[in-house]
């Protein structure tokens, strides 16, 4: 990793929800949609590792990340940005039994939170939507368009490194 590289506590909340329309979407302050192609790589015990590339606007990022899992809703982060020689590099060692993930991630801004939703090539109704939040007490102010499935914070399957193994039945 580069020398940007960053440690924190992630904590997040995810939930499963139907497609949003993309207009509503695109109104919303501070939007920008993403293509992202990330790829599991063998790690130690208790970690997750990937790299990941995301197409922006200006340019092409290249993100390795290491993951230690704290509990359901938390987790260790460290996060640097890689050349493309190293994304590739690493990318043609994947974690044995795992695919690649495709996924447009759409950020946006609501009451001053920020919210993600990755849309999947494989789902058609559905997306999974993820806030991160500043501490485990915060509550989230839910966007008033967005139509709730149900949450999925800590369920595993619902992990992209689960779904890099086995992609989980869209649910409607």
């Amino acid at each position: 990793m580069s020398n940007k590289t960053t440690v924190g506590l992630e904590i997040e909340r995810k939930y499963i929800i139907k497609m949003p329309d993309p207009a509503v979407l695109a109104s919303c302050e501070g939007y920008s949609a993403t293509p992202i192609l990330q790829i599991y790589l063998p790690a130690a015990d208790g970690e997750t590792r990937r790299v990941r590339r995301r197409v922006m606007p200006d340019r092409i990022a290249y993100i390795e990340t290491r993951k230690i899992h704290v509990d359901n809703m938390s987790s260790t982060e460290i996060e640097g940005e890689i050349t493309e020689a190293e994304f590739l590099s690493l990318a043609a060692t994947p974690l044995d039994g795992t695919s690649p993930i495709k996924k447009t991630r759409h950020s946006f801004t609501y009451r001053g939170q920020l919210f993600e939703i990755d849309v999947y090539p494989q789902w058609q109704h559905t997306a999974i939507m993820e806030t991160e939040l500043s501490g485990r007490e915060v509550m989230v102010d839910m966007p008033s368009f967005i139509d709730i499935v149900r949450e999925v914070t800590g369920i595993k399957a619902y992990s992209n490194a689960s779904m890099s193994r086995e992609f989980p039945p869209e649910e409607k």
